[in-house]
């Protein structure tokens, strides 16, 4: 971790005069594994955790990383029935206290669970109900009217599908560090069948296993969605597609992300996932081989730009050697998913 990182003298300030009770004792300040994205910070001074969230260092797409948005729908959420999330401390930051702008909440006490090491911990009945609490949780989310919760000009979710397609088209070109025609190929069959209709609401962005927090005595019991960096007000259905890209069972390639952490015996099909979540909808068709493809596709342009930063020597921590590689596997998945179903919609 850079000494620049985080400037520990006026951070300790900034607590001070927004956290309750303000620091306690010397504070420090270590990098949290598992944060390729937007840099995580564990925050303790003896007496009391935080965690601290900030942008990347180096090159940021556009409308990438925005600290005010993780804090707006944090604080919106705090209170939500069935959506557990941390609860933020005191406004944004100010970029002049550790040289970005950035947001502080509480650390939450559990385990997240990254890997098929992690995932192996667990018993059968264990995986399954974990499988089962995701996806209530996302219902859960989903049924939170924004408007209630002050989030009604979060996004818009009118054409949020076409928009979305256009946007990370847009991200692709601005952070590619290689030509791979096989982008322009997945997004054309992803334009040529948009799914039709919509299902507005609050979207994670991200929705995926090792994004929560489960209870350390229960790993079943969820005590926090974390990661709101994508979140959005737009088609619900994409959180789906996430959340199935992200789950493998046997005999299915892997995800070069979470490499075999949903593979073991008791965690159910992606498509039982799929079908839990349309059942508590109400929904009969989600479409989820376009969403599916369309996470993949996002995926690999997010890992792309975390590639071109660490080419220009802008990332902290460990993980980063192997992203690079990760890109043409989720793309290539994308194309095969998508032209399947796009063959399939033919027939």
């Amino acid at each position: 971790m850079p000494e620049s990182a985080v400037d520990l003298d006026a951070l300790r300030r900034w607590l001070d005069e927004h956290a309750a009770g303000g620091v306690a004792g010397p504070l420090s300040a270590s990098l949290v594994a598992g944060g390729r994205s937007n840099p995580t910070f564990a925050l303790d001074d003896g007496t009391h955790r935080w965690i601290l969230r900030r942008p990347p260092f180096g090159r940021v797409l556009p409308t990438a990383h925005d600290m005010h948005r993780e804090h707006r729908v944090l604080s919106a959420l705090a209170d939500a029935a069935g959506v557990a999330v941390p609860r933020v401390v005191g406004p944004v930051g100010a970029e002049d206290v550790i040289g970005a702008p950035f947001y502080v909440m509480e650390r939450l006490e559990g385990r997240t669970l990254r890997s098929a090491a992690d995932t192996a911990d667990l018993t059968r009945g264990q995986r399954a109900r974990l499988s089962d609490a995701l996806v209530d949780l996302l219902v859960a989310l989903h049924a939170v009217r924004p408007a209630d919760v002050g989030l009604e000009d979060f996004g818009r979710p009118d054409g949020y599908l076409d928009r979305q397609l256009s946007r990370w088209r847009r991200q692709w070109e601005a952070s590619a560090t290689e030509d791979r025609p096989v982008v322009d190929e997945v997004l054309r069959h992803l334009g040529e069948t948009v799914p039709t209709g919509s299902r507005p609401g609050i979207v994670h962005g991200d929705f995926k296993l090792d994004n929560v927090m489960v209870a350390l005595d229960d790993p079943t019991r969820i005590v926090g969605l974390l990661d709101w960096e994508m979140s959005t007000l737009g088609d619900t259905r994409t959180d789906v597609g996430i959340l199935c890209s992200f789950w493998e069972g046997p005999g299915q390639p892997e995800h070069p992300i979470t490499a075999g952490s949903t593979t073991h015996d008791g965690f159910p099909e992606r498509t039982h996932l799929a079908e839990r979540y349309a059942a508590a909808v109400g929904v009969d068709d989600l479409d989820i081989g376009w969403f599916t493809a369309f996470a993949d596709l996002k995926i690999a342009v997010i890992l792309e730009g975390i590639h071109a930063r660490h080419l220009d020597g802008h990332t902290v921590g460990e993980g980063f050697d192997d992203v690079g590689a990760m890109i043409a596997p989720l793309l290539d998945r994308a194309r095969r998913t998508v032209t399947t179903a796009s063959a399939a919609s033919r027939r």
